[in-house]
Parts: C-alpha cells; sequence; structure tokens
C-alpha cells in the first residue's frame, strides 16, 4: 500500500512507520523534520512541510494520492477539518488518532468498550479529541468521507518515563529521594508499547471494513500503579524506591499542567476490551510485557545523557507534597 502519515517521529507514529515500512509498504512521512529522537526508517520517504500550512503541503504533495493517510497530530476540530479537506478525493482511508482518555470518566463500567460513552469532564484535551471525532463521523454519514478513528491509551516507548514526573521521577528514584504516587497507588492502568500498538494500528490499514468504524488498541496487560513504579525502579537499579502516596486532587491543585490529564484519565482504573481490533487483524495481541519494555527506558536515557531533563518545578512540588504527606 501507498501510506502517508502525518507526522512520523512521535512515540506512536515512528513506531508504526518503522513496522510499515518492514512489512514492505510504501511509506511516506509528512513533518516539519524538527525531531531527531527517534530515527526514520530506511525506506521511507520524508516530505517536510507544515501540516497547518495548506499551500505548502500541496506543493510537496504535488497531487499524489494513498491508500490510507494517518493524522496523528490533529487535537483540534479546526486541525482535522483542514487536513480531511486536504485529502479528500485523494485517500482511500483517513485515519484519525484519537484518545482512550476521551471514553467517560470515571467510567460507569470495567472493561472499556468503543461502545463506552465519550465524555470527560476534566481534561480540555479529551473533549477536544471528542469534538474532532464528531466532525468525521459527521463527515461519513453524510458523504461517505472515509474515515477511522483510533484510540491508543498510554503508549510509551524506550525515549519515555511512564509516570506522573516522567524522567524526574526515575532522578528523584536513584537519588533517594521520595516520589509521588497519585492516590493509594491500588488503582489499576494500562501501558502499551509503541511496538505492540503499531502492529495492530498497521493491520487496520487498507480495510474498507474498518471505515466508519472505531478501534481501541491497548494491551491488555493491566497493573496497579504501586506496581508501575516499582517495575520502572528495579529496571533503572533501584530495589526499593521511596514511594509517597498523595492525592490526585491534591497534585492536580499544585500543578495545572499535570492536573487534567491527572483527573481526567490517569486517577482512574482502565481496562480495555481489544476484542474489536483482534477481530479485524487476526493474531493481533500485545506481545511486549510492561517489565520487558520498562527495562529498555533507564538503558535509553543512560545512554543519552543530554535527554535527561530533571524538572525543577516538578521536583520542587515533589519535595512539597512528600514532606506534607509524611
Amino acid at each position: 500500500m501507498d501510506l502517508l502519515l502525518i507526522g512520523g517521529t512521535g512515540v506512536i507514529s515512528s513506531a508504526v512507520a518503522e513496522h510499515a515500512v518492514g512489512l514492505g509498504h510504501r511509506v511516506t512521512l509528512l513533518n516539519r523534520g524538527t525531531s531527531a529522537v527517534r530515527p526514520v526508517p530506511a525506506g521511507a520517504e520524508v516530505l517536510h512541510a507544515d501540516i497547518r500550512d495548506v499551500p505548502a503541503v500541496a506543493r510537496v504533495l504535488q497531487g499524489r494520492e494513498f491508500d490510507a493517510v494517518a493524522d496523528f497530530i490533529s487535537f483540534v476540530p479546526e486541525q482535522l477539518a483542514a487536513g480531511m479537506d486536504l485529502f479528500r478525493g485523494r485517500t482511500g482511508q483517513y485515519v484519525f488518532i484519537s484518545s482512550a482518555s476521551a471514553y467517560q470518566k470515571p467510567p460507569a463500567r470495567l472493561p472499556i468498550l468503543e461502545s463506552t460513552p465519550l465524555r470527560n469532564p476534566f481534561w480540555q484535551y479529551s473533549r477536544d479529541k471528542i469534538a474532532c471525532e464528531d466532525l468525521l463521523v459527521a463527515a461519513y454519514r453524510a458523504e461517505g468521507f472515509p474515515g477511522t478513528i483510533v484510540r491508543p491509551s498510554h503508549t510509551y516507548d524506550r525515549t519515555k518515563v511512564p509516570l506522573i514526573g516522567g524522567w524526574t521521577d526515575l532522578h528523584r528514584m536513584r537519588a533517594g529521594l521520595p516520589v509521588l504516587v497519585p492516590g493509594d497507588g491500588t488503582s489499576l492502568w494500562t501501558l502499551t508499547h509503541s511496538r505492540d500498538f503499531a502492529r495492530g494500528f498497521t493491520g487496520l490499514l487498507g480495510r474498507g471494513a474498518a471505515v466508519g468504524e472505531s478501534y481501541t488498541i491497548t494491551s491488555d496487560e493491566f497493573l496497579p500503579w504501586n506496581q508501575i513504579y516499582r517495575v520502572l525502579a528495579e529496571a533503572a537499579g533501584v530495589p526499593e524506591p521511596l514511594l509517597v502516596h498523595v492525592t490526585s486532587d491534591a497534585i492536580a491543585a499544585h500543578d495545572p499542567r499535570r492536573g487534567p490529564g491527572l483527573l481526567g484519565d490517569k486517577a482512574h482504573s482502565v481496562i480495555f476490551d481489544n476484542s474489536k481490533i483482534k477481530a479485524l487483524v487476526p493474531g493481533f495481541s500485545a506481545r511486549i510485557p510492561f517489565a520487558e519494555g520498562a527495562a529498555e527506558i533507564p538503558a535509553w536515557f543512560d545512554a543519552h545523557p543530554g535527554e535527561q531533563r530533571v524538572d525543577q518545578d516538578y521536583m520542587d512540588l515533589s519535595d512539597l507534597l512528600a514532606g506534607v504527606a509524611s
């Protein structure tokens, strides 16, 4: 297939690009060329343009058509509408990457299915993704626009520390400092390795049966937050991390940047039913347990010391709230 990935250098999209190239598809990446953290896979074509600059995109694409276009970087309806206009009549499938945080929060029942209502009163990011989905669904119903919606949850690779404080939390663990864990650490969370996500995602590209549909793609493994922190600590060489439990409300009250995502997503137990994507992509299942994926993270950061960025604001907040909790 001829595939176009809008983005192609992020946690999810770079894994999709690598997997799709490995399967023999003709893969084109469209991005600004500003990220070098994740290498472009050999064999992929790269076109440089800002997707928000419609004339520039039209020039680099030169009227080309694709079997499928995957949009990884639309976050609000205006962005998605512009992308749809660019590729209307030029692709057999337009895949919008939404978010599992769009599902009802707090969830009324588990596991979460594609039929679970979409509602998130806590996080504007999620509400914007819901609005994007509404736009895509309306276009499919009105004109048959070939949209497909994919909802990943917390997806990581070796370059991302999937903790509230990111690398700063691993830094604190290694320094013997207390690390904040939201709530009592027993709520359940699902982490998906990007390579697993890529296998499911690539399998739905070019599938006519996927047009007009939505899919969750996550791991089937779920762990309590306490275990997630301990697994990463062990991978970082810290056998006994000092975990301090603080309510999500307290963290959110002091940290307006992380607060909405915490209250609107990570503070709630999430377990997903992946039956729908498995039915479409025979043989798909997440194969990388978190204990295996976590081992890649400290090793990558140790090999890239320039990426070990400590957030001083979060250091100060951790010291403050850990002191209150103790």
